[in-house]
């Protein structure tokens, strides 16, 4: 049974005067990937940003309408953003690493929430590198600086950084655009087994990347949501002359 773990109703945001997203409604699916789509500049990652309130750090900001996760409004005046934001794990567009060694990256958001047994961080790392799929990599390496691993590595190590506070929602902001194409593959297959275990949704700039992971895709165009809906559909029957624009290359 489909269930809905985030639900966008109605939502607004405004960047002081501008609004950038614009009457945003959308139902967000437990255990599947949805990708968000759409030229640069249309909103994407402003709109991935709200599901975590990251955008709350920008000064001017605000918002209209309502966010739930798991039925719970996520712009409630008195919500704990840090649980928020342990509950929703954020992957950024570059790999970045602290420049600290490979056991203490992953186990960064565990010790900031104030676990201290060495044997439960020890097994809780682990198990984080194993989801991001990089403990065989290096396992025998933990204490190398973070910045000794390939750029693809560094990646799965933000991952696993991500997962190692287990969260339930994983936001991705064009995780593979700064990665090569084995990488971005190692990646990609990367996020389509996590899903077992999370909800996903990813920005990409990249078409081809969304039709082979994603099982809904979203077109925003200049803040709006023209088109959602199941992947397959998206890319071979779209509804809206743009959205096929858009997915043949024709703008953007």
């Amino acid at each position: 049974m489909d269930q809905i773990k985030v639900q966008v109703k109605d939502f607004n945001f405004f960047y002081g005067q501008a609004q950038c997203l614009k009457n945003i409604s959308l139902d967000i699916m437990t255990h599947e990937v949805t990708s968000i789509i759409g030229p640069s500049g249309c909103g994407k990652s402003t709109f991935l940003r709200c599901l975590n309130r990251m955008n709350d750090l920008i000064i001017g900001t605000r918002t209209e309408g309502t966010i739930l996760i798991d039925g719970n409004n996520i712009y409630e005046k008195d919500l704990d953003v840090v649980k928020l934001r342990k509950m929703v794990g954020m992957v950024f567009q570059k790999p970045n690493p602290f420049p600290k060694s490979i056991f203490e990256n992953a186990a960064y958001g565990l010790k900031i929430n104030g676990l201290k047994d060495k044997n439960l961080l020890a097994e809780k790392v682990e198990q984080s590198l194993k989801n991001a799929a990089l403990w065989g990599e290096v396992k025998d390496r933990l204490n190398d600086n973070a910045f000794k691993l390939s750029g693809g590595q560094q990646q799965r190590l933000c991952v696993a950084r991500a997962l190692a506070i287990e969260p339930e929602v994983i936001l991705m902001d064009e995780p593979a655009s700064a990665l090569d194409p084995i990488a971005t593959a190692k990646l990609e297959e990367l996020i389509v087994h996590l899903k077992e275990r999370y909800t996903i949704v990813i920005v990409t700039h990249n078409m081809q990347q969304a039709a082979r992971i994603s099982d809904v895709t979203v077109f925003l165009m200049q803040g709006e949501l023209v088109e959602q809906g199941k992947t397959s559909e998206i890319f071979t029957r779209p509804t809206k002359k743009i959205t096929e624009e858009y997915i043949t290359g024709r703008f953007g």
